[in-house]
């Protein structure tokens, strides 16, 4: 049942306000109806520094973390204040005993989901910003996926896999609050446990990392399933699920005619190159997925596509040059996948989650399922009118079929 916004963050704000019994809090999403606040998300916890306990905010947006922190009293309840005025349209509120979660309804109310804690948490309060990492660096994945050595510490080579992994789950973990919170999600139980599926897995080390981070830090259960082309892939992964205990499945054959029954609720397409990628967001549409995240690889269809087609008026200077014309490929490929996504009934985000001077495959699509498909309006008018300038045709739309038009 609905109650008054203003009731709810109320109730909220108090919990945040004590810094004995709160753990941490995560603002995330936007309101019907309004622009998109000033960070895509928000995390909030109390740090002990020289001038004692100091609320945190980490606010995030597309490209880096900014940090501030406020000292407990007015100066934390002032910054608190101005935080919960701006229009996010979920929240996580987390204290030792209890979690909730908050959506914002298009009528501006709150939905609230209330849960107990099995055992009460210790709040840590240490300003270390390994601490607040969402698996620490000597979790037994890292040694696992060869990041971290025998003795549980990083290798130096290593750093920037490490930052890429924490930034994934911070985004998968924003989207499956999000589903959660729209009601999209249920909750997992032990008979019933959340259904991932990793299509075009190589070696899985980001839905490795997911499946530890989901079931040891926010304990849900989980399974995996893992597609590939490749049998090395199937038995690298198949002893590294092994060695940790994990319960997940890989399998050996194409993304287009793997067959999953029940139907996973999470799609993750990470890397796969090309239209394999396009396959996969196929395959996450007809099982109607609550959940996808793709990061796209190579983008060479339309790239090849826009070579043999005129380019129309006044757009030369985007093709006349081989790496600005791949560049643009890109960039359109992308935005097609994601206007088609908006048309299969997705709210879709398209962010980077890890800086390019570390990787060029930098780009994550994240989609969640709020509804139907969207017969017309101007998601299909723009679509329409951005394959008909450049005639191209994705490779989505094809696989899409019928359900695309």
């Amino acid at each position: 049942m609905s109650e008054p916004l203003l009731r709810v963050l109320t109730r909220m704000r108090a919990h945040v306000l004590d810094p004995d019994t709160f753990v941490r809090a995560v603002a995330s999403g936007r309101q019907k109806g309004h622009d998109v606040p000033g960070w895509r998300r928000v995390e909030l916890r109390y740090v002990d520094l020289k001038g004692g306990p100091h609320l945190q905010l980490v606010a995030y947006d597309d490209t880096q973390a900014h940090t501030s922190n406020h000292a407990a009293g007015d100066e934390a309840r002032g910054a608190l204040d101005a935080l919960l005025d701006e229009p996010f349209g979920n929240w996580l509120f987390e204290t030792r005993t209890e979690t909730h979660q908050v959506r914002v309804t298009k009528k501006l109310e709150a939905l609230v989901h209330t849960t107990a804690r099995v055992e009460a948490v210790e709040v840590d309060r240490g300003h270390d910003r390994d601490k607040a990492r969402l698996l620490r660096e000597d979790d037994p994945v890292f040694r696992a996926l060869g990041l971290a050595d025998e003795q549980g510490r990083l290798k130096p080579t290593r750093q920037a896999k490490y930052r890429q992994v924490e930034e994934f789950l911070r985004q998968l973990d924003d989207t499956l609050t999000e589903a959660r919170a729209k009601g999209r999600l249920r909750r997992p139980t032990a008979e019933d446990p959340l259904r991932i599926a990793d299509l075009g897995c190589g070696n899985a080390y980001l839905t490795f990392a997911a499946q530890r981070f989901l079931t040891e830090v926010r304990q849900l259960p989980v399974r995996v399933v893992g597609v590939d082309v490749k049998e090395q892939s199937r038995e690298h992964n198949s002893a590294v699920a092994r060695e940790l205990g994990m319960d997940a499945e890989f399998v050996v054959g194409s993304i287009a005619g793997v067959e999953l029954d029940p139907a996973p609720e999470v799609v993750l397409a990470l890397h796969a190159c090309d239209t394999a990628t396009d396959e996969a967001l196929a395959r996450a549409v007809a099982w109607e997925a609550p959940v996808v995240l793709a990061a796209p690889c190579c983008h060479h269809d339309i790239a090849a596509q826009l070579r043999k087609a005129p380019t129309p008026a006044p757009y030369a200077m985007l093709t006349r040059h081989g790496i600005l014309r791949e560049r643009f490929a890109d960039t359109l490929t992308d935005a097609l996948r994601a206007s088609l996504l908006r048309l299969q009934g997705y709210r879709v985000d398209v962010v980077e989650f890890v800086e390019s001077e570390h990787t060029p495959r930098n780009t994550l699509l994240r989609a969640v399922r709020s509804g139907g498909p969207v017969k017309g309006g101007g998601v299909r008018d723009e679509y329409d009118a951005l394959v008909s300038t450049w005639g191209i045709t994705p490779r989505l739309a094809e696989l899409l079929g019928p359900l695309a038009r």
